[in-house]
């Protein structure tokens, strides 16, 4: 309370006080003493007050969920999310033949698409002694939903019906023991790192409308196992990784997403007949930059229930191991109004004609798509956008509106076997993209963006070599939201 307020208030009482009892005496001094007791009670209170001001706003911060919630006090709650609602129009076909032998039937073709891309919900609880959970929920384009109906038209049978399309699953689940800030392990379900987009997926940290387009694509996202990892970071800024965890499910390889699909399992339980390793460094140490190195190394091609290992080992297969290796590099710098992130992401998949081989055999209703799969895959990126609004002091603290530009470049059949094809030139293209991303508040943003992908070059059906497929613009707008408190 203002100390202009308690000061007459006390005033008052002592000569209230002295008129009911003429043998009081309240000296100068004493007036004084008090003074500056309210004086170091009122800093105090000032104090804490602007220590939980600070604290609130840090909590609210945008995070990795491969870092540790910040400000984490024993008995504390850790609450928040992401998520997408969206829209777009695509001068293109979404037919699935568009790729195919006659790409100029669809070339006048156009379609709209209204979605909730990712819905995510996390709650993290401290419990003290450096002992904390974490957990967290994904619904992937609204969830699923199912219903079972009396069809009038079939004889009043009963039906189970899919009504809406969509995934949910447990993204994250882990237990995690803090040794020290440069000791932390961690076990259970949690995002594999590699890459930008899987150590900054939310909402807020990208400008498209959509998540970009080449990582996305050849690389799971967001990438999450469950795994056994051993983190940290150090005062002068650097932020390590390592993760312990089952290899890819070779299986499921194929053509368009290279071994994106190979993550998680079709099954009841996670096949571990071949392990995998992954790490990350980050250097944080300069003011507004961020300097980043991924990668995953790890087999693939026995964890597998269509054989078993001695049927394996007898057949013309008992080599193959299906070595996935990943490296990657990213960057991100804020400074002056300007953001500017980037990141090249290259893959290697040994003995990927043997595979290619052994998945095309695999009997009908098997998990594989029975496609070929490249022995190299690749993804760069780079995006920079101005805040207008930073050169108005006035808007700067409040708000932000930036203009945007990004140019992607990717292929996931860019080497079959090691060497060069165009065998599938549809999976390899350029995008480029311009929009708008508009900051009401931190943790809000509003999104446009018009992207126009070329395809690349290919060999026609008479030999030449040029464009083979349409091109594919695209206009979307979005509302995106990220956020994490401490309760």
């Amino acid at each position: 309370m203002n100390r202009l307020i308690i000061i007459p208030l006390l005033l008052i009482a002592c000569v209230l006080d002295i008129h009911a009892q003429d043998s009081v005496k309240v000296s100068a001094a004493d007036l004084q003493a008090l003074v500056q007791r309210i004086e170091r009670l009122e800093q105090k209170d000032s104090l804490s007050h602007k220590e939980g001001i600070e604290q609130r706003a840090e909590s609210q911060e945008p995070r990795a969920e491969s870092q540790e919630p910040r400000g984490k006090r024993r008995g504390q709650f850790t609450i928040g999310g992401y998520g997408e609602i969206t829209a777009k129009h695509c001068w293109y076909s979404n037919n699935y033949l568009r790729y195919g032998k006659n790409p100029e039937k669809y070339a006048n073709d156009h379609f709209g698409e209204f979605d909730l891309p990712h819905v995510v919900i996390y709650l993290g609880y401290d419990f003290g002694k450096g002992w904390s959970v974490g957990t967290e929920i994904e619904f992937e384009h609204g969830g699923t939903e199912s219903a079972v109906e009396i069809e009038e038209e079939e004889g009043g049978e009963y039906e189970s019906e899919i009504e809406r399309g969509g995934e949910v699953a447990l993204e994250q689940f882990w237990l995690q023991k803090k040794f020290s800030p440069y000791a932390i392990l961690r076990a259970g379900m949690q995002v594999i790192p590699v890459g930008a987009l899987n150590a900054h997926h939310e909402s807020t940290e990208y400008f498209g409308v959509y998540r970009n387009e080449g990582e996305f694509t050849i690389i799971p996202s967001t990438w999450h196992e469950v795994a056994l990892t051993f983190m940290g970071s150090t005062k002068n800024g650097w932020h390590y990784q390592a993760m312990f965890l089952p290899g890819l499910d070779s299986d499921r390889f194929n053509r368009k997403n290279w071994i994106k699909p190979g993550t998680g399992s079709p099954y009841e339980f996670k096949l571990a007949n071949v392990f995998a390793g992954a790490a990350r460094v980050d250097y944080t140490g300069v003011k507004g930059l961020r300097l980043s190195l991924s990668g995953y190394c790890g087999n693939s091609f026995r964890n597998t229930l269509s054989k078993t290992n001695a049927e394996l080992d007898a057949s013309a297969y008992k080599d193959v191991k299906g070595t996935v290796s990943i490296g990657s590099f990213d960057f991100a710098y804020k400074g002056s109004g300007v953001v500017l992130r980037g990141s090249a992401t290259y893959g290697h998949l040994s003995d990927a004609a043997a595979i290619t081989q052994y998945n095309i055999s695999m009997r009908k209703g098997s998990v594989s798509s029975k496609q070929w799969v490249a022995s190299d895959a690749v993804a760069a990126g780079l995006e920079i956008g101005y805040d207008f609004f930073s050169l108005s002091r006035k808007l700067a603290d409040k708000q932000q509106f930036y203009l945007f530009g990004r140019y992607d470049y990717y292929d996931s059949m860019l080497r079959y076997d090691n060497k060069p094809t165009d065998m599938y030139s549809w999976c390899g293209r350029h995008r480029a993209a311009v929009g708008i991303n508009y900051f009401p508040i931190k943790q809000i943003a509003v999104k446009a963006e018009f992207s126009y992908g070329i395809l690349k070059p290919g060999t026609r059906a008479d030999g030449t070599r040029g464009k083979i497929y349409n091109d594919e613009p695209q206009i979307a707008v979005g509302i995106v939201y990220a956020g994490f408190y401490q309760l």
